[in-house]
């Protein structure tokens, strides 16, 4: 008597393995889209610091998003005191020519916002990004928007 697999075997396995694979994958996915946005949120909360940082030396907030295009991937200071602020201007972790986007309200008050991947996560903030993100910011923002502003 020979040991061997009969086909009605070999296709149970294989079936088996498909459904494995198809209730895993999905779940990959979104670990993969949920550590993008914490990369996002902890960028944001590191530039909202070096933000702070400035308005402490000059008394006001950088008045727009050149800090951000100028210096994308670089770092950024201040040209006059040497003040560094940031050592490397993060972009988003999807596409590094993307970059997060900075709205100054006021002279004491600002806004940064980010690109949300993760459409179920708590932290998204209600309502559409700014309609001029997609212009500042390289890219149009196809999910929500994470915002953070002045503490």
């Amino acid at each position: 008597m020979r040991k061997a697999f009969t086909l009605i075997e070999l296709l149970v396995v294989i079936a088996i393995i498909g459904m494995l694979s198809a209730l895993l994958l999905p779940n990959y996915m979104g670990a993969r889209e949920r550590a993008r946005d914490s990369q996002r949120k902890s960028d944001l909360k590191q530039m909202q610091k070096a933000l702070e940082m400035y308005r402490q030396d000059f008394s006001y907030y950088p008045a727009d998003n050149t800090f951000i295009v100028n210096n994308l991937n670089g770092e950024w200071k201040d040209t006059t005191s040497g003040s560094v602020y940031l050592n490397k201007v993060p972009s988003d972790p999807m596409d590094k020519d993307y970059r997060y986007y900075y709205k100054r309200i006021s002279t004491l008050d600002y806004q940064l916002y980010a690109c949300i991947e993760n459409v179920a996560d708590s932290d998204i903030n209600i309502g559409d990004c700014p309609a001029d993100f997609a212009t500042n910011a390289g890219f149009s923002c196809t999910g929500s928007c994470y915002k953070v502003g002045t503490p």
